[in-house]
């Protein structure tokens, strides 16, 4: 028998705030980017904190899962429920103060920052004995670990799962290493923009609760919406570059749709992964041009949050799950003089919204489409 899986919980947290007022930012054309120097031996940098210095991955942790279970009206212990919550970086923000200071003391706390850590802490939390996963796929982990929650749900190994990413990215190797790529912003970031010259790195949470349906309409549980389908696939070709002919980029979007069992055409919104970096926008809209040649609306929220790398996709679909219940697209925060042939959202669009896909890139290839759909009871 099919099972469908559906979101009955958001919990997230940026450099706004918590999921409503991060909407709200956005809807409003705010960016929360700004130029910082929180360590002293860098030059300043475009960033997102949520704090006035970068924060460390612990803190983001007890307030998310606590805000995703409460929107999901769920209570602890939650024994029977999945975990699959991945990071980029993970504890790299521990990890680097370690590496400064070496003494017996501190050296001993280096196995609590090991990167499944993250999920195993989040299973501690909710009391859960099912399976935990963190899964890792740079940019693209958030959208993976989604996937990942899907398919515990779909093969019946489990009937509830939270899902998502948390990044806290802000340290000084990043920062170093975005700039030696030359992949930093110098003032704030502008996807799919002319002047665009950059990413600007901002710390970020998105955890969501998936349920079986049969699930959630047994205990009336509120539905955002459905997840429909994924497509998962790898360049295999670059370590910090796309494949220039997009075509595993390409199928992993034709493999979400057709999992979904959805045209082109039935797409209403694409939630873009859009960095406002030189070579990820133009192979982006190169890839929506050569899918959806009729035309798609398109935005991405990076200009108003940061890249929260791992947790961005994450946060992707949190926002596509808002514009599905709201009937209401996200603008395109910083866009101006827009290089590309895409319809681009710049203003809140109010439309029909059925049908939206979010996608992820990361480096070393990686790519992750995943379509959603509203919840039918709303339709």
């Amino acid at each position: 028998m099919a099972v469908d899986v559906v979101v009955t919980g958001i919990g997230l947290r940026s450099a706004f705030g918590a999921l409503n007022q991060t909407w709200e930012a956005i809807m409003k054309g705010q960016t929360a980017i700004a130029l910082s120097q929180p360590f002293r031996e860098l030059p300043p940098s475009p960033l997102a904190m949520w704090g006035s210095q970068p924060g460390h991955l612990q803190p983001l942790i007890q307030p998310t899962v606590a805000d995703t279970l409460a929107d999901a009206g769920l209570e602890f212990p939650l024994t029977d429920c999945g975990v699959v919550v991945g990071s980029s970086r993970g504890y790299q923000a521990d990890l680097e103060g370690l590496a400064r200071d070496t003494t017996d003391g501190c050296l001993g706390l280096f196995p609590g920052f090991l990167h499944g850590q993250l999920a195993a802490t989040i299973a501690g939390i909710i009391g859960s004995e099912g399976p935990v996963l963190s899964p890792m796929a740079a940019c693209a982990t958030g959208l993976w670990a989604i996937a990942q929650g899907f398919e515990l749900i779909k093969t019946q190994q489990c009937q509830r799962v939270i899902v998502g990413a948390i990044e806290a990215p802000i340290t000084p190797l990043s920062l170093i290493g975005f700039a030696k790529m030359g992949a930093l912003a110098s003032e704030s970031a502008y996807p799919f923009s002319r002047r665009r010259d950059g990413l600007a790195l901002g710390e970020g949470a998105a955890l969501l609760v998936l349920e079986s349906a049969e699930l959630a309409h047994s205990r009336h549980g509120k539905i955002y919406g459905s997840i429909l389908g994924f497509g998962v696939t790898v360049d295999a070709c670059y370590h910090n570059k796309p494949d220039g002919e997009g075509k595993s980029a390409i199928a992993a979007i034709q493999r979400s749709l057709n999992h979904s069992h959805l045209h082109p055409t039935d797409i209403d919104y694409i939630h873009a992964h859009g960095t406002a970096t030189i070579l990820n926008d133009k192979h982006e809209a190169f890839i929506i041009n050569q899918l959806f040649p009729d035309g798609v609306a398109v935005s991405s929220t990076k200009g108003a949050t940061g890249h929260t790398l791992g947790a961005s996709g994450a946060l992707g679909v949190a926002f596509c799950l808002k514009a599905l219940e709201q009937q209401l697209l996200p603008p395109c925060v910083g866009l101006q003089d827009l290089e590309f042939h895409l319809d681009v959202v710049t203003t809140p669009r109010s439309t029909v919204v059925n049908n939206v896909l979010c996608l992820g890139f990361g480096f070393g290839g990686q790519n992750v489409a995943i379509a959603l759909g509203k919840n039918p009871q709303l339709i």
